[in-house]
């Protein structure tokens, strides 16, 4: 269903619409007998690119090195005109029918217990716990049918981190590896580059993971090596607003005694005839964090010092609003993507709502989530910056239709919700639908490679863009095709 009248389809289409669902259901392992090819990149892909990039990847790279990799990626730039994107990373899989995608029609046992309610957008409704989210509809595009073929938590948080299947792993659920694809924040950075002293790309306040599981794949530069991970502020005691914790010098040292050391440090480091690549890279990031100590600038934009507490108390003084405010500071200071990872209270209180579900989700994590969500959209226009700035919000998966028996929904990949607002996206859509229970698309499947490949689009990259892993090889990684009407 697009509600847009700009976008209104033709009766011949649904029978096109039909074929796509079938093959969805075959992907998710619903229907019989099909090689399920669409959702992956080839394994002969994966086992070559980690060919190339296994016992390379802890590397260093000379500046010259770097110049060259970017010299060699030649990204081919689309018309998107998002200078930024900000990923809002719902850890654990919200539910598409208690926010986006209600079903009060849904007959007992998967209706949920809340109830819709209208937005600015004539025809479009989303949850009545999303009050705020309601009034800024205009400003935002929901696509209702997304989907990818795993209920893994590890797996579903790859593919929405990067566009990719993780590479085949022989147990478990994917952890960090460096046979991986790169994730969107690796890519921005070995393409555009750090400024003005900052990093291109920033993930904070959190890991991805459970308490099961530290971090899942796909949130780091995956086979392009260390030098273009995203800046990961993950220590859950700091204080988003404030300086992380690294970034300050141990109490009692001051600004002299602090050069003092450095001088020292740099003396020390000058005597010695050779070091390691391993040593190269650490000491890279060891001037960094120097530089920041030093600072007093571009990495004060991780501070509060110059905003009011009305602008603080709009996107809520709790983990996630205070990481959302940071994030509309960075990108005004010049990073190209800041991914915030849901936290609230703690990582383990996230949306993966096996039971209590409606409770949870009405008294802890769709309040703080509606203020901050919608608080970012409003903040972003008034200060003429959301049509250059991209925002993302998705989760690994979707959760079932059918309510369990302890009042909870467990995870669903079939189908599942995502939204987009600013950076060239037209606001007040609704693409795609899901079927009557939210159980898998009922037109207009939009695989989640799909969903990634729109945000490479906003930020100006396409199929033809390559990136350069540590050997010179280079990869195509935007492997799937924008959603064009909602641009």
């Amino acid at each position: 269903m697009n509600l847009d009248p700009r976008n209104r389809r033709s009766v011949e289409s649904q029978d096109t619409d039909r074929v796509a669902v079938d093959r969805v259901k075959r992907e998710c392992g619903m229907m019989p007998n099909r090689t399920n090819q669409a959702l992956s990149m080839q394994r002969r892909g994966f086992l070559k690119s980690g060919l190339a990039a296994g016992g390379l990847t802890g590397l260093g790279l000379s500046l010259s090195d770097l110049l060259s990799v970017r010299a060699a990626a030649a990204p081919a730039r689309t018309s998107g005109q998002a200078k930024a994107c900000i990923l809002l990373y719902m850890t654990g899989g919200p539910a598409q029918q208690e926010t986006f995608d209600m079903k009060p029609k849904a007959n007992q046992g998967y209706r949920g217990d809340f109830n819709p309610i209208e937005t600015s957008v004539p025809g479009v409704e989303v949850c009545e716990h999303l009050p705020m989210l309601a009034r800024q509809a205009h400003r935002y595009s929901v696509i209702r049918s997304t989907y990818h073929n795993s209920n893994t938590h590890g797996i579903g948080v790859h593919y929405n981190m990067t566009g990719l299947k993780n590479a085949p792993r022989t147990r478990g659920e994917p952890q960090m590896d460096r046979v991986d694809p790169p994730c969107v924040g690796g890519v921005v950075r070995q393409l555009r580059g750090d400024h003005n002293g900052l990093p291109a790309s920033v993930h904070l306040p959190v890991r991805i993971g459970d308490q099961n599981n530290f971090q899942w794949g796909g949130q780091h530069a995956g086979f392009l090596g260390p030098n273009f991970d995203p800046l990961m502020l993950i220590d859950e005691s700091w204080k988003p607003g404030t300086l992380p914790p690294g970034f300050r010098p141990p109490k009692g040292v001051g600004d002299r005694r602090q050069e003092s050391r450095q001088r020292l440090l740099t003396r020390v480091e000058q005597s010695r005839a050779e070091v390691s690549p391993a040593e190269a890279n650490y000491g890279r990031f060891q001037q960094q964090a120097l530089d920041i100590l030093g600072s007093n600038s571009a990495w004060w934009a991780f501070t509060f010092d110059d905003e009011s507490p009305e602008t603080l108390a709009r996107y809520g003084d709790n983990k996630f609003g205070r990481s959302c405010l940071v994030a509309r500071r960075l990108v005004e200071a010049g990073v190209g993507l800041v991914t915030v990872p849901w936290m609230y209270l703690h990582s383990t209180k996230n949306f993966d709502t096996h039971d209590k579900h409606f409770k949870v989700m009405k008294d802890l994590l769709l309040p703080p989530m509606d203020r901050a969500f919608s608080a970012l959209i409003e903040d972003l226009t008034e200060r003429g910056r959301l049509d250059e700035t991209l925002i993302a919000w998705t989760g690994e998966f979707g959760r079932t239709p059918k309510v369990n028996k302890k009042a909870g929904r467990d995870h669903w990949g079939p189908v599942y919700s995502t939204v987009l607002a600013g950076g060239g996206i037209r606001g007040g859509q609704v693409y795609g639908s899901s079927d009557k229970i939210a159980g898998y698309p009922a037109d207009n499947p939009v695989h989640v490679r799909d969903f990634i490949a729109t945000i490479y689009h906003c930020l100006g990259y396409g199929s033809d863009t390559r990136v350069v892993d540590p050997t010179g090889r280079p990869h195509f990684v935007v492997q799937g095709t924008p959603v064009h009407s909602l641009f």
